[in-house]
C-alpha cells in the first residue's frame, strides 16, 4: 500500500490547514490510519489515529480539541484538519496505516507516507 501526504504550509499562528492522506494499492477501508509528527530534533510522536470504520478516534493530548481526523473510503483519503495551530505544532506530519486496532506506536504502523511540512510562525 502506498501513502500520500499533503496539505502543508506556512500558516501564522492561531490559522488552521487540512491535511490529506490519498492511499493506493489497497483499499482504504482495510486499516485503522494514524497522523503523527516529527519536529527537527524530536523524536516522532503521535497526533491522532482513526478505526478503519471511522466510529473510532484517538487523540493526543496536546492537540485534542484542536485537530480532527476524518476518512472517507470511497475516496481512499483520510484528512487532519488542523485548527489553533501553535508554533510548538512545526513539523513534518506523516500519516501511517495499519491492520488492526488503534495504537498510538509509530512501530506498530508497516505503512507509511513520506510526510507533509507544516510550518507555524508567530
Amino acid at each position: 500500500v502506498q501513502l500520500q501526504a499533503s496539505g502543508g504550509g506556512l500558516v501564522q499562528a492561531g490559522g488552521s490547514l487540512r491535511l490529506s492522506c490519498a492511499v493506493a494499492g489497497r483499499t482504504l477501508s482495510s486499516y485503522t490510519m494514524g497522523w503523527f509528527r516529527q519536529a527537527p530534533g524530536k523524536e516522532r510522536e503521535f497526533v491522532a489515529a482513526i478505526s478503519w470504520t471511522g466510529g473510532s478516534t484517538y487523540y493526543a493530548d496536546s492537540v485534542k480539541g484542536r485537530f480532527t481526523t476524518s476518512r472517507d473510503n470511497a475516496k481512499n483519503t483520510v484528512y487532519l484538519q488542523v485548527n489553533s495551530l501553535k508554533p510548538e505544532d512545526t513539523a513534518v506530519y506523516y500519516c501511517a496505516a495499519r491492520i488492526n486496532v488503534i495504537t498510538t506506536q509509530p512501530g506498530a504502523y508497516p505503512h507509511w507516507g513520506q510526510g507533509t511540512l507544516v510550518t507555524v510562525s508567530s
